[in-house]
């Protein structure tokens, strides 16, 4: 399919969010509250709570991976302030897939309430239960199918299988005396999936034909035409590298990518080689999917690291994790000589995943570290090794015009894919003032079949830091910007009491701050100064003083050297 053009009249008809928006009024007495928590304006972090009759029902409830203007933050959460007070109303919380931008954050929603039913299929329950127990959880899990029908408290739940490039994947039907809501998930359209498991068409059209009153689709590969590629086009890619690589081959994926895992094992044990995993969230996940069938591993391919290296090295496959270039991962590891894994001239480095978006620098710099000790990196730039588990525009319209839905909100992806999704609802014939584009936080409520912004609430990101959740803040987070970009610069003053001037010059302790014996000599006249002024105003308190400095000698960075380091004044009575 072409791409789509822009419509006429597009920006007008298309609903969306303002910056003005109040708290919600009280949901209206038979209708149906919709608010993302997170997935709307981003890749990940996705979490959508339904209100009814008083109930909360969530759908998702993940995480989102830092960006580099984000240091030292692990993961990033959703924001429960805005249910926090109503757990006691959530009847479950259903997972669509068992991918970590779906599943990370529900540790941290159940240490508020560990009884909360947690509802998904046999794989995605298995890969969440194997994390609980890190953290000394034990769900109450409500294992369902495709084709199940659950009641949760006012919610009545109809689970669809959907492909995605992780097993078990699920849409879900939501019947409410407010109408249906019919959310996709993350789901593709491929015909010929390695598992055989199809995007359920017909339950689509089934749950057409009855009338869904809201749709929620992903919409992360909106602005992509056409069908995307099925997951066995991957295979010829996969057998060449196995096929010629001179030395070893090493792979980096998605440690829950059981299907990419599956066709490297297969090509692996086609070529004679012997597979090993490394990096504990990949031995983990590929041991669950191997003990409950959904990893289908030859008798003798997988062995120790142990094992390998009393192999030849045409002989050895490694699969570990990071993909992403993520900085504590195998992969990044490997490329900065910090891992028992040593890469060498000769071997090949198979990149099978995506590109994440804020992840390319550092992606990048795994590549060059690992060009620089002599590798092959093969990559999705370089070669055909990945194909996205996500519907394109071809599929979207396709399942619009199968769907038929009255209102539509696009979820799952950045700006640019939200509007570029309702755009295509709007071209299958959806009315343009019932196609609603929310961010997280935004209130949509379904009332007597149509859909309407309402209002917000609280959605900001939530930093995991070490075991500190919710302690980083976008200021402590500039600070560590500052530190990392223009240095610090430590004050330290001796002030007379009496007079409030110095009573002997001050020390300068810098780090990060290009210096010398003679930087800071300039700025000794400016800090007497500011005294000077204070002291003339009755300014004593030494709170008010060290900020006077700070500020004074930060203006003195940023016109002499143009730099803003962080200024840490400290004042000592004389």
């Amino acid at each position: 399919m072409d791409q789509p053009a822009p419509l006429s009249g597009y920006r007008q008809g298309m609903s969306h969010p303002h910056p003005e928006l109040k708290a919600a009024p009280p949901l209206p007495e038979g209708g149906l509250r919709v608010v993302a928590l997170g997935g709307l304006g981003e890749i990940g972090r996705n979490m959508t709570v339904f209100e009814h009759a008083g109930k909360l029902l969530i759908v998702d409830c993940g995480v989102l991976f830092p960006e580099e203007t984000q240091p030292g933050v692990d993961v990033i959460l959703p924001d429960f302030t805005s249910i926090r007070d109503r757990l006691d109303d959530v009847v479950a919380v259903v997972l669509t897939h068992g991918h970590e931008d779906h599943i990370g954050g529900v540790p941290y929603l159940l240490r508020e309430r560990r009884d909360i039913p947690v509802v998904g299929s046999k794989l995605t329950l298995a890969f969440l239960e194997a994390k609980l127990k890190e953290h000394g959880i034990r769900p109450r899990a409500v294992r369902v199918r495709e084709g199940d029908r659950r009641g949760f408290g006012p919610f009545d739940c109809e689970f669809v299988a959907v492909n995605h490039s992780i097993p078990d994947s699920l849409a879900v039907a939501i019947r409410t005396r407010a109408g249906m809501v019919l959310h996709t998930g993350d789901f593709k359209m491929d015909q010929f999936p390695l598992d055989d498991r199809i995007t359920d068409l017909r339950a689509f059209a089934r749950l057409g034909e009855e009338g869904v009153d809201l749709f929620l689709t992903d919409s992360t590969n909106a602005e992509v035409p056409g069908f995307t590629t099925s997951e066995r086009e991957l295979n010829p890619a996969i057998e060449q590298v196995m096929r010629t690589a001179p030395r070893r081959v090493i792979v980096s994926s998605f440690a829950s990518h059981v299907h990419r895992i599956q066709q490297v094992l297969d090509a692996a044990h086609q070529y004679g080689r012997k597979v090993a995993f490394v990096g504990r969230s990949m031995v983990r996940n590929m041991g669950i999917a191997r003990d409950l069938g959904y990893l289908k591993v030859p008798s003798g391919l997988v062995v120790s690291t142990k094992e390998l290296e009393k192999l030849p090295d045409h002989k050895v496959t490694l699969v570990c994790t990071g993909s992403q270039g993520e900085p504590m991962a195998a992969l990044s590891r490997m490329a900065n000589r910090d891992h028992m894994i040593r890469i060498g001239k000769g071997d090949t480095v198979l990149l099978a995943s995506s590109l994440i978006p804020g992840n390319e620098n550092a992606i990048y710099r795994v590549i060059n570290g690992l060009t620089r000790w002599g590798a092959h990196v093969v990559h999705k730039g370089n070669a055909k090794v990945h194909v996205s588990g996500h519907a394109s525009a071809g599929e979207l319209v396709y399942c619009y015009n199968i769907v038929k839905p009255r209102n539509v909100m696009p979820v799952h992806g950045e700006w640019r894919h939200l509007r570029a999704n309702g755009d295509l609802a709007i071209r299958t014939g959806v009315d343009p003032d019932r196609v609603v584009i929310a961010e997280d936080g935004v209130v949509v409520d379904l009332v007597d079949g149509r859909v309407s912004i309402t209002g917000k609430v609280p959605a900001g990101n939530v930093y995991v830091d070490g075991m500190e959740v919710g302690g980083a803040t976008e200021a402590s987070l500039k600070d560590r910007l500052t530190l990392a970009e223009e240095g610090v610069v430590t004050v330290v003053a001796i002030v007379d009491a009496d007079t409030g001037a110095l009573a002997e010059p001050p020390d300068f302790l810098a780090r990060g701050f290009v210096h010398d014996d003679a930087t800071f000599e300039p700025v000794v006249p400016v800090i007497e100064k500011t005294l000077a002024t204070a002291a003339e105003e009755g300014v004593g308190d030494a709170r008010q003083l060290e900020q006077l400095i700070a500020r004074a000698v930060a203006n003195w960075a940023f016109r002499t050297h143009r730099r803003k380091p962080l200024i840490i004044p400290v004042i000592i009575d004389a």
